[in-house]
């Protein structure tokens, strides 16, 4: 059935596509992201929105249509079964008798016309009397075979929906009767549904494009106002970065979970593995590097250390309220470190030379002094018994120790401790590496060995009858490094190798921690203990490698 189009579908038509085209193309492209998609969206729900409201109407309207034909067929087959009708069409004048009865029907019934007609077409009843005895426009052969049949035909009415069906007298088909509602007439009941389908569109267009647009503004301040291109270029740039910087790069969220961990991290850390989603606690780090990263406030150039690095940590929280999360930034400190302690040592070295430069120049004084006393004999025995006992200290640690490095260290070592009033000694059961073994890097030597006499001097400081015992031999295919005191002793339950332990003062407490680092990054032990007659005992036993030089 073909549904003519009326002025009142085309309003609505335009209005529906006007809105359409006037957020398509009144507002100009925008740039961001979150403008594209604000566009997008709009233009989506501004056709959802229309292509909803012409279904709504095209439906309202195929429902009233078919209630009109229902409507149109009742009135027709009630005047068709009437039996004055089909007396009437039996008389010798039936438009007289059934004008009156049809205009009545007509009016009940709701519809707006009514025509009985003979069986050639003839009309004997209209709402236009002038119209009686012209023609009926339309077809009529179906019901001239008896069936009840509908269509939609232009008549004397305009356009209308009309029901035609026959009358019939003893099984015999005597006349034909047609009701029908003008297409008029079923567009102005749509009208006022129209007008409250087409608020009802313009409101749900609104709430969309506010709900759109609340949602934008929302993205808008998370993407910076930047469009699709500067955020995939500024995700590359991001990429490039992280795996170019080379300071370790950790980021935490709120939840002190890692969201993030470049390269150089994962090394200085010691990470392997998938860490996304990980909580700082889960990743088997030391307890103070874990209580810094665990922090809230920020941290600025804090000395950690991990299984085998010495770390400098920085950390920031996230700007923006809450909890965001944190950023954290790791160097190794590790060969400064190292550095930082050989500088110390020479600096050491310096020191006792230049007590020793002004103690030789006392002693070159006496032995002047003695010389133009006229007592030559006692200038030369008391030059003789000073470069005996020099001697005799660089020939001990020599024959006891071998390794250039760990001798220059002992030597000056003892200097320093002889200028702060504590004596130095290498124990006699000290002996050389062999040719087939291989001891650690002379540099970790010197950290372990280094650091072990300074504490032990520190803590001699000021002691009557201070010394120190210093052990080096292999052992069991390990390298031993004793250093012992008679001095105060160790605290009950300290744990002496933790960073940040110390005796003396804030701020330091690093040394220890550092040999025992460098004893377990070449597999060694450490270890400290009281002496039987007072004092502190530190042992480190390292691995050595047995192979070609010693």
């Amino acid at each position: 059935m073909a549904h003519p189009v009326t002025p009142v579908t085309l309003a609505f038509i335009e209005f529906t596509a006007g809105c359409t085209l006037s957020v398509m193309f009144r507002f100009p492209r925008p740039r961001s992201l979150a403008g594209q998609l604000f566009a997008m969206q709009v233009v989506l729900v501004a056709l959802v929105v229309a292509g909803c409201a012409v279904f709504a109407y095209a439906t309202a309207r195929s429902q009233a249509e078919e209630a009109a034909e229902r409507q149109a067929g009742a009135a027709a087959r009630a005047v068709a079964d009437s039996p004055s009708v089909r007396e009437a069409v039996r008389g010798p004048d039936p438009s007289a008798a059934l004008q009156v009865y049809a205009e009545r029907v007509r009016a009940d019934a709701g519809v707006d016309f009514v025509t009985i007609m003979a069986l050639d077409g003839r009309r004997w009843t209209h709402p236009d009397p002038r119209r009686i005895g012209e023609p009926f426009l339309g077809n009529t052969a179906p019901a001239l075979r008896g069936e009840t049949f509908s269509e939609t035909y232009t008549g004397t009415l305009g356009p209308s929906i009309r029901v035609v069906t026959p009358v019939t007298d003893n099984g015999r088909v005597t006349a034909l009767v047609s009701a029908g509602i003008t297409v008029r007439a079923i567009s102005d009941r749509l009208g006022g549904q129209l007008a409250m389908l087409v608020w009802v569109a313009a409101g749900a267009l609104a709430l969309g494009g506010a709900g759109t647009y609340i949602v934008n503004a929302r993205l808008r301040r998370h993407t910076h106002g930047m469009n699709a291109a500067e955020l995939s270029r500024m995700h590359d740039y991001h990429q490039a970065a992280l795996h170019a910087v080379r300071e370790g790069l950790l980021m935490l969220d709120g939840q002190r979970r890692v969201t993030l961990v470049n390269d150089a991290g994962r090394e200085l850390l010691g990470l392997r593995g998938e860490l996304r989603g990980l909580g700082v606690a889960d990743l088997g780090l030391p307890a103070p590097l874990t209580g810094a990263l665990l922090a809230d406030h920020p941290r600025v150039d804090e000395v950690y250390l991990s299984a085998d690095r010495v770390l400098v940590l920085n950390s920031s929280p996230v700007a923006g309220g809450g909890r965001r999360g944190t950023v954290v930034t790791l160097r190794d400190h590790t060969e400064l470190q190292s550095l930082t302690g050989e500088l110390d040592h020479e600096r050491g070295f310096t020191e006792a030379l230049r007590s020793q430069a002004h103690e030789a120049a006392n002693r070159l004084h006496t032995v002047v002094s003695l010389i133009e006393l006229g007592r030559a004999g006692e200038a030369v025995e008391f030059a003789t018994a000073e470069l005996e006992l020099a001697q005799a200290l660089t020939d001990e640690v020599v024959t006891a120790v071998g390794e250039p490095v760990l001798v220059a260290l002992l030597l000056g070592k003892a200097a320093q401790a002889h200028e702060r009033g504590v004596a130095l000694v290498v124990t006699p059961d000290s002996r050389q590496l062999t040719a087939a073994d291989t001891a650690p890097p002379a540099r970790d030597l010197v950290t372990v060995l280094g650091n072990l006499i300074d504490n032990a001097v520190d803590a001699l400081t000021g002691t009557p009858g201070a010394r120190i015992s210093v052990t080096v031999r292999p052992e069991g295919g390990e390298l031993l490094l004793r250093v012992a005191d008679n001095g105060p002793g160790l605290p009950a339950g300290a744990d002496v190798f933790r960073r940040g332990w110390s005796g003396k003062g804030a701020g330091r407490g690093l040394g220890l921690a550092l040999v025992r680092q460098a004893a377990h990054r070449h597999g060694g032990t450490v270890s400290a203990a009281e002496v039987a007659d007072g004092g502190a005992e530190f042992t480190v036993r390292l691995p050595l490698a047995r192979g070609a030089g010693g």
